[in-house]
């Protein structure tokens, strides 16, 4: 049942400017209107900000830290440091407290999320990150694999096209940031519907939420999901499941995963995680 509910700006207002988790499909547009990139940068504290970018899922990570230290500095950014960080060991350096004691923000790159977890899983500079995002004393973003890693469970890999199968997915454990959700990034751009499906049969308490190119998923402390950008967020709720054969069937075996709801919003859409229902604004329906 929707739950209609009046929003306290519209989707082409002026962005909020707290603290927030922002979820990004990859792809944001580094160039002309950079909504998401500003949007970050606001909620960072805007010409008050001290951001880190963490590009440690990049094989060239100087090559994409500056590329984004660029982006923030014309913006107009207070203070921008690289985590240049390409093994766990540095991943404990005191240069990376310090910083974060002071900061504002803290941008995820894209790359590997396999590579991304591998670097920063249950080290200093992630437990204190994780730790000030969820507390709201930071906006954390990340963007393709950045995205991914968020949930306490990470899509890996796997493939697209097919009909859903356990053999399409690889799920490992990411890094906890948002818990309950389960991100797959480049989404209809790259046709990953089954791939989600197939990922959510397994972990059916999670809410499963696909993030297309130049789309993000912003999510707030009282757990509403806000949409903003080009594309659509697509939520694959499985809370009332009548039917899942994930556990009976072979790895290549088509899967029937019966009763999901599924939820698709663009620009200015909001989902609370917590109830599981769409928060339409009035002045989106007419009425």
């Amino acid at each position: 049942m929707l739950k209609f509910q009046s929003q306290p700006q519209s989707p082409h207002a002026p962005r909020s400017t707290k603290t927030s988790i922002m979820i990004i499909g990859g792809a944001e547009d580094k160039i002309h209107g950079r909504e998401i990139l500003q949007t970050f940068f606001n909620r960072s504290g805007g010409k008050e900000a001290k951001l880190g970018i963490i590009p440690s899922a990049s094989r060239e990570p100087l090559l994409v830290g500056d590329r984004y230290r660029t982006i923030f500095t014309d913006m107009g950014a207070k203070d921008i440091m690289v985590f240049d960080i390409r093994d766990r060991e540095s991943a404990s350096a005191s240069q990376w407290q310090t910083f974060l004691e002071e900061c504002t923000g803290v941008f995820m790159t894209g790359g590997d999320q396999l590579r991304l977890c591998g670097l920063l899983a249950d080290t200093p500079v992630m437990e204190t990150v994780r730790k000030k995002a969820q507390a709201g004393q930071i906006t954390l973003a990340g963007t393709s694999a950045g995205a991914a890693v968020m949930g306490e469970y990470m899509i890996a890999g796997g493939g697209s096209g097919e009909s859903p199968n356990r053999s399409l997915v690889d799920v490992t454990t990411g890094l906890a940031i948002v818990p309950e959700l389960l991100v797959d990034q480049h989404f209809h751009n790259r046709n990953r519907m089954a791939r989600l499906i197939s990922a959510i049969s397994a972990y059916s308490d999670r809410i499963g939420i696909g993030i297309d190119e130049d789309t993000c998923a912003i999510v707030e402390g009282d757990g509403l999901l806000s949409v903003i950008g080009k594309g659509t967020v697509t939520i694959v709720d499985p809370g009332n499941l009548l039917f899942n054969n994930e556990h009976i069937v072979g790895a290549t075996d088509p899967l029937s995963i019966c009763n999901l709801k599924v939820h698709i919003l663009c620009h200015g859409g909001h989902y609370n995680m917590h109830s599981r229902e769409i928060i339409i604004d009035p002045g989106q329906t007419g009425n």
